[in-house]
């Protein structure tokens, strides 16, 4: 088989395993006690692409980097370079549908240092289309996370009620109590 071709996810697309991938690259970058992260980084980064299904390179986490910063920009409102940035990402790459005994599966045609970057490209776009306007950073503001709002009504705030909705109410609490 061509090194260079791949079949996408397993589920073909599966709309939660794209949130996944999407979460997991935007996340990938937190702010830990009020200092940057980056989870692609060294050993613990070339274990995370290949948790991904990745290669673990050097030249794939480059990648995934890059697209993880566009897609974070895009998220947030900020398009102007991230589309070029996106559309970078893109080039070259090949999506060629098969029929399966579960319907249609699509075939990825894309150089192995660059298929997970690309597929969460793809994963974004599936999201943003399935859940319009729920893919959104968090409204803590010390929080550098992105979540997908799965609420009924489409008003989550924030990446985790445990942690930042915990600590944003908790906050809104002290302000009031001290009025």
């Amino acid at each position: 088989m061509d090194p260079s071709r791949h079949r996408e996810r397993e589920s073909g697309g599966d709309v939660l395993s794209d949130e996944e991938l999407l979460l997991g690259l935007v996340n990938s970058a937190p702010t830990i006690e009020g200092r940057p992260t980056d989870d692609l980084e060294g050993a613990g980064g070339r274990d995370l692409a290949r948790s991904w299904g990745g290669t673990g390179s050097a030249r794939e986490l480059a990648h995934l980097r890059r697209a993880r910063h566009a897609l974070q920009a895009m998220v947030r409102g900020d398009e102007g370079a991230a589309v070029g940035e996106l559309t970078d990402i893109l080039d070259g790459a090949v999506r060629t549908p098969h029929m399966t005994p579960n319907g249609v599966a699509w075939d990825l045609r894309v150089p192995d240092d660059r298929r997970l970057a690309v597929e969460a490209v793809l994963a974004w776009s599936t999201v943003i289309t399935e859940f319009p306007d729920r893919l959104r950073a968090c409204a803590n503001e010390e929080c550098t996370r992105f979540l997908v709002d799965h609420s009924r009504p489409g008003t989550a705030k924030w990446c985790s009620m445990a942690v930042c909705g915990n600590r944003m109410k908790a906050r809104t609490h002290a302000r009031r109590a001290k009025s």
